[in-house]
């Protein structure tokens, strides 16, 4: 055994026990996988597993860990280049939700079966009463309060209850989206489509930046 864990297949079998966590928690929720299931799927013994990972919180964690990391710095480095762009004037709402929304919406990463995974898993996540306020704060709050900031700035004297309320629907948006239910195919016979990420997002954008401007005082 301590050869398979000193080898230089370390980082492989590691990047497949997050892939195959990340696809069951992603269609099973928590409570429907266990550390064995994700073991085989991932190839390797379960000793290995917890061997790298220790506990299934601590697998479920740094599953939500691995691309956090990369959508905060994309979601950062769009925020800081639409401040800048800006300057010496507060960014305008538009290009806040721009940037918010861009790295998460487009691009060819949106297509790719392990993205796929991690958004549906991130809207389990954010729906779950046990796991969002929880782990949403954890993860992404940091982040997601300089967005809040710079939304703040570009408003003025907005109502503090009222942007909070109005981040809540753009975060519900959001999720329903990343969860590609089908719904909206249904509904709209076709027309649309749930996996359509970047087709969604001009229209998030427009939906978003008007129900924040509609909060602006003096409005």
């Amino acid at each position: 055994m301590a050869s398979i864990m000193h080898d230089d297949a370390k980082p492989l079998r590691r990047t497949a026990i997050l892939d195959a966590a990340e696809a069951q928690f992603a269609q099973h929720g928590y409570d429907g996988v266990n550390l064995r299931a994700i073991a085989r799927e991932a190839g390797v013994d379960v000793a290995l597993a917890n061997y790298h990972f220790g506990k299934k919180r601590d697998l479920f964690d740094a599953v939500l860990m691995r691309r956090a990391e990369v959508l905060n710095a994309w979601r950062l480095k769009a925020l800081e280049d639409a401040l800048s762009e800006a300057r010496p004037n507060p960014a305008s709402v538009e290009a806040i939700v721009r940037a918010y929304l861009r790295p998460l919406l487009t691009g060819s990463h949106v297509s790719e079966p392990g993205w796929k995974h991690y958004y549906a898993l991130i809207a389990y996540v954010n729906n779950s009463p046990e796991w969002g306020g929880k782990l949403m704060t954890q993860f992404f709050d940091p982040l997601i309060n300089q967005f809040i900031d710079a939304l703040r700035l570009s408003l003025g004297d907005v109502d503090e209850k009222a942007l909070f309320w109005s981040y809540h629907c753009f975060s519900g948006a959001l999720t329903l989206t990343f969860a590609e239910t089908g719904r909206i195919d249904q509904l709209s016979k076709g027309l649309c489509r749930s996996d359509d990420l970047d087709g969604a997002y001009e229209h998030i954008v427009r939906f978003i930046t008007a129900g924040f401007e509609s909060i602006r005082p003096g409005k």
